[in-house]
């Protein structure tokens, strides 16, 4: 079993490995190349779609064993210590590997940068370390910058965004002292600048912001906007240097934030969370994992551990390709609709009834509040209907996981 807490099209080689019979299958993110190969039923086990706090909790309770965890470092010494924040591959921290560290038989720590002892900060202890494997290179760190780390451009997504920053102020969730988390998506991005803006006119300092962090976060650190940047991930270079000259950015791990069996888990602590979804219905159910055809776009990550937060906001477009992203029932249920607050479109914003506290609280605001089947049916106009339900076999290809690791729901295979 490969057992990886994310993973990309650039891991399409490990296809040929399944084939070959040296991997048998994957526990984590499936998107791309390997969630096609999953949701077309090649994998011999079943795909477990886990959330980085998730990941933990597997591996914590025993529910996964790990025999061996290589560890790729920018930055460690002949004992082990190991840190993401020096070194030519520098990608911030590496926290999201701690569990493996802890709790795997062997640990292996592979560098291109070998330092005397001690390597700090050591984000990696060697005391639980067995090997340090020094090779000429272990990545290219031009590719820690992708597309997704850029604001959008698109007028109905900056729409969506200001419209988010928005109902954060007029709920009167931005004050002084709050907190918030925002990913790394085009829109997200913006929703952090809008918010930005709001937060200097009204003099608005916030206690911490959850990050993975990018340029933008570190702006708002760096101009006093935010005591502390709270970073489980970064997503720019920007994020990298701030985390290793900056002590007020600190690196944080799945442990003490997203693990929900985790005496440190301080998700509920965040004010609010604006994050991104492929689907949500009427319910205000949500899906990151697959479209609506069914097939698999992308591990769950964070996604899940940060719906605990105090306010929690889909940021969407109504519809993606002239196919309606709000529809009847999710394709692939990842989040549940009680512990989804808002959703906002560019055609309106939607609160959950469950939440009166907030319905209140925009009462008498110029926020273009709308019931949320309101919008699907105006967007079901210009689409033409609703979107065709996936052709699904009647083999289960993966399973998603909810935070306590009870199965939340499954990935159909595709039927032909």
């Amino acid at each position: 079993m490969w057992f990886p807490s994310a993973s990309f099209p650039c891991h399409w080689p490990i296809i040929e490995q399944m084939q070959q019979g040296v991997v048998h299958h994957i526990e984590g993110s499936l998107n791309g190349p390997l969630g096609d190969y999953c949701t077309d039923g090649k994998m011999r086990g079943l795909g477990v779609l886990r959330s980085h706090g998730g990941r933990w909790q597997a591996i914590q309770d025993g529910e996964v064993h790990i025999d061996l965890a290589i560890i790729a470092a920018p930055c460690a010494d002949p004992f082990g210590n190991a840190n993401g924040v020096n070194g030519p591959a520098a990608c911030g921290s590496l926290n999201f590997a701690l569990a493996d560290s802890l709790y795997a038989d062997r640990v292996i720590v592979v560098t291109d940068h070998l330092v005397p002892f001690p390597a700090i900060p050591w984000q990696i202890q060697g005391s639980n370390v067995d090997c340090v494997v020094c090779v000429d290179r272990i990545g290219d760190p031009s590719q820690i910058v992708s597309g997704t780390t850029e604001i959008t451009r698109s007028p109905d997504r900056l729409l969506i965004a200001e419209g988010a920053a928005r109902f954060v102020r007029e709920a009167g969730i931005m004050r002084s002292g709050f907190s918030f988390q925002a990913g790394a998506g085009g829109t997200s991005l913006a929703f952090a600048v809008y918010l930005k803006e709001m937060m200097q006119r009204a003099g608005v300092k916030a206690r911490f912001i959850r990050g993975g962090s990018t340029k933008y976060l570190i702006q708002m650190l760096n101009e006093g906007l935010t005591d502390y940047i709270l970073d489980g991930q970064t997503f720019d270079l920007d994020g990298v240097a701030s985390m290793r000259d900056n002590p007020r950015h600190v690196a944080t791990s799945p442990f003490t934030s997203y693990n929900y069996h985790g005496k440190g888990f301080f998700g509920s602590f965040v004010d609010v969370t604006v994050l991104g979804a492929t689907e949500v219905d009427v319910h205000f159910n949500a899906n990151v994992v697959t479209h609506s055809d069914g097939r698999l776009l992308h591990g769950i990550g964070g996604w899940q551990n940060c719906l605990f937060a105090g306010c929690t906001i889909l940021a969407v477009p109504s519809y993606r390709d002239r196919i309606p992203v709000i529809v009847d029932e999710v394709t692939t249920l990842t989040g549940p609709g009680e512990l989804i607050d808002v959703i906002v479109t560019e055609r309106g914003i939607a609160v959950n009834p469950r939440r009166e506290d907030l319905l209140e609280a925009v009462k008498g605001t110029d926020l273009p509040i709308r019931d949320l089947r309101d919008i699907q049916r105006e967007v079901e106009g210009i689409c033409g209907g609703k979107p065709k339900r996936p052709r699904r076999s009647s083999h289960v290809a993966a399973v998603v996981k909810w935070v306590d690791g009870t199965v939340l729901d499954s990935v159909w295979e595709i039927g032909r």
